[in-house]
């Protein structure tokens, strides 16, 4: 059922038992054909997850949208279904959050994060009876998560071939200028340049470095660990 009485009723009609299941369920299907390709990369958030975020999402949508049937028109009560909808896209936030593990440089469950967004709106897709919508935007995200990670793969590499990513753990002693004359001396190039407060009082820098020559990435990470103040270099 599309609900094109949204704007011709001043209600919502009931929902049948049967449409009940039929959502409820498709819901659940669709969240977990998500979920089985992030349990199937070992991801933080699998299949339990996603089928329970795209289940969650359609019920709460059901509740906003056909549950309130009895208490419109009774005692001022106005009727909005996106009330609650907005309130779960809202809500996602946080559980996607916590799908996001950050390790130096490496930061992961990105696309897990993603991923349950985009489960939670099928959800509440799927609850409002915009089954078309949801289906399809399922065979999207399953051929984004499976297909584009193929093409990353082969392409991203090559695109990426000679720039490096470093970061560095000092002290407050350290001289960033010593760490510029290394990689100029390289014939190598500063990309970008952040520097922060570690947890233990140290400074971490964050380097982009577009080095040209293989054997070159491998000294520069050798003398920059030589510089004064400098404790760990973490190159990738």
């Amino acid at each position: 059922m599309h609900p094109t009485w949204l704007a011709t009723t001043g209600g919502p009609p009931s929902l049948g038992v049967g449409g009940l299941i039929a959502r409820v369920v498709l819901a659940a299907v669709l969240g977990g054909l998500i979920g089985f390709e992030r349990e199937f990369k070992e991801q933080p958030a699998g299949l339990r997850t996603h089928l329970l975020v795209s289940l969650g999402a359609a019920l709460f949508t059901m509740a906003g949208a056909y549950g309130v049937a009895g208490f419109v028109g009774t005692g001022g009560v106005s009727f909005d279904p996106t009330r609650i909808a907005a309130q779960v896209v809202t809500g996602i936030g946080f559980l996607g959050a916590g799908a996001i593990l950050t390790h130096g440089l490496t930061v992961r469950g990105l696309t897990t994060a993603a991923a349950l967004w985009v489960t939670a709106a099928i959800g509440l897709a799927v609850g409002l009876g915009y089954l078309w919508g949801a289906t399809i935007t399922t065979a999207v995200t399953l051929a984004a998560l499976v297909g584009l990670k193929q093409v990353e793969t082969a392409l991203i590499p090559r695109m990426k071939r000679g720039l490096h990513e470093c970061l560095i753990e000092a002290g407050p002693e350290l001289r960033i200028a010593e760490l510029s004359a290394i990689v100029e001396a390289h014939a190598a190039e500063i990309l970008s340049m952040k520097l922060s407060s570690a947890s233990s009082g140290k400074q971490e820098l964050a380097l982009t470095l577009a080095i040209p020559d293989k054997a070159e990435a491998q000294t520069i990470p050798l003398e920059m660990s030589k510089v004064e103040g400098v404790t760990t270099v973490d190159w990738k």
